[in-house]
């Protein structure tokens, strides 16, 4: 490699936008971050953007801040997304053989999951994401990884069908373009969150990673290697503030700061007459609260968010059976007694996930609140060391346009990322 490439992602989420723009000297050495932006988020709720121009601002700043940091732009931008609108369905695709001797190329599996998504009937306010095959089957060969290579007739793809609001997309879309910037591709947040903290031989096992952000918390399912299911539920950890603010009868900032530095999911160790003061955040607030109080509050809101994780498990007949466990990333999973909370109503061995390792400033990404992020650096590198310069066999055909050739290219480069 002649020279370094510089990949960037954009994390936007409800509490916080975060940029990182990582380095690549080589295709076998670590990526090396070089640049980090973070500034409160402005003009998202719920994972939905309500706001483009705020969002515009805050997308500005936080990769401004990273870009001076790093002192260099991208050359390929990956951005998340989030929403409750975010949802996924099974699906079939099926081709001919196109080859004389019946190998199949790169050219027919593209055309496979092509006819994946044109065979769904969505609704004009829905589209696709990502299409990402689960398996192959080639005439009578059935579970079959990659085909590319294998001869026969007929070609079958099935297909786990990401898809999102359209108006959502388009929002995103603009918002970038006022930040002046754009994206090469947009991945789902559980997806890239889970890019970052799993890994082979937890996917292989069965394993659900679980990313508690501001005001979602979205999960991914994984077995057998392949991706199986993903949702993301409208509620999250600024969920918890809101109900000390409310139980407190205190100010939101009083609050988030009492959660963070004095916080539990766990009671049972917080002893009943130990007490905050309240004065001590804020000089306006009086009196003493309790901790005990505190700690019940968060053990409330907490077993929710995992009993709507347990029956989207149940809804895919896999709660309680992925020996993987439960990985828990986002800023959610660093309450102390979340994890312990997680073992017992999820009946899962459970752990906090922690980005992969990586170079360059690691003391300010090296935790779950920038595992999304993390992710969308690798699989920016991903996307470009799996295609080796050429969009897998769409760029051969001259009637298509060069956009869309990489488009495709795009979404077939990410979907065979997923496979073993």
């Amino acid at each position: 490699m002649s020279k370094s490439r510089f990949f960037v992602g954009l994390d936007i989420g409800s509490a916080n936008i975060r940029a990182v723009i990582a380095e690549e000297t080589s295709e076998d050495a670590l990526l090396r971050v070089v640049g980090v932006g973070e500034t409160p988020s402005m003009g998202v709720r719920r994972g939905t953007i309500v706001d483009a121009e705020a969002v515009a601002k805050s997308c500005h700043i936080a990769l401004e801040y990273a870009e001076r940091m790093s002192g260099r732009t991208s050359d390929r931008l990956l951005v998340s997304l989030s929403g409750s609108d975010i949802l996924c369905q099974e699906a079939m695709g099926v081709v001919a053989v196109s080859r004389a001797d019946g190998e199949v190329g790169d050219d027919d599996v593209a055309r496979c999951l092509g006819e994946v998504e044109a065979r769904l009937s969505l609704p004009l306010n829905r589209e696709v994401i990502h299409a990402i095959p689960k398996s192959y089957r080639l005439d009578d060969q059935k579970d079959i990884k990659d085909p590319v290579g294998m001869r026969g007739v007929r070609l079958e793809a099935n297909a786990l069908v990401v898809t999102g609001s359209t108006a959502q997309l388009k929002n995103i879309g603009r918002a970038l373009e006022q930040a002046g910037t754009q994206a090469d591709m947009s991945v789902a947040e559980p997806l890239a969150a889970a890019e970052a903290v799993l890994h082979q031989k937890q996917k292989e096992l069965g394993v659900v990673l679980v990313n508690i952000g501001g005001s979602t918390t979205s999960m991914a399912v994984y077995e057998d290697g392949n991706l199986l299911y993903l949702s993301v539920l409208p509620v999250g950890s600024g969920h918890i503030t809101n109900d000390i603010a409310i139980g407190l009868r205190t100010s939101i900032d009083v609050a988030e700061a009492v959660k963070l530095q004095y916080g539990t999911a766990d009671p049972r160790e917080v002893g009943k007459r130990e007490e905050i003061d309240l004065n001590l955040f804020d000089a306006h607030e009086e009196g003493l609260v309790s901790r005990h109080h505190i700690a019940e509050i968060i053990e409330a809101r907490m077993e929710e968010i995992f009993l709507f994780i347990n029956t989207e498990l149940k809804s895919i007949g896999r709660d309680g059976l992925l020996p993987g466990g439960v990985v828990l990333t986002g800023g959610g999973a660093l309450l102390p007694g979340t994890t312990d909370l997680a073992k017992r109503i999820l009946r899962l061995p459970a752990q906090v996930g922690y980005p992969k390792p990586l170079g360059g400033i690691l003391d300010q990404v090296d935790t779950p609140q920038f595992a999304t992020v993390i992710g969308l650096v690798l699989l920016a590198e991903e996307s470009i060391l799996d295609g080796k310069g050429k969009a897998l066999g769409w760029s051969a055909k001259k009637e298509w346009p060069e956009w869309l050739n990489r488009f495709l290219g795009n979404i077939q480069r990410f979907a065979k990322r997923f496979l073993p």
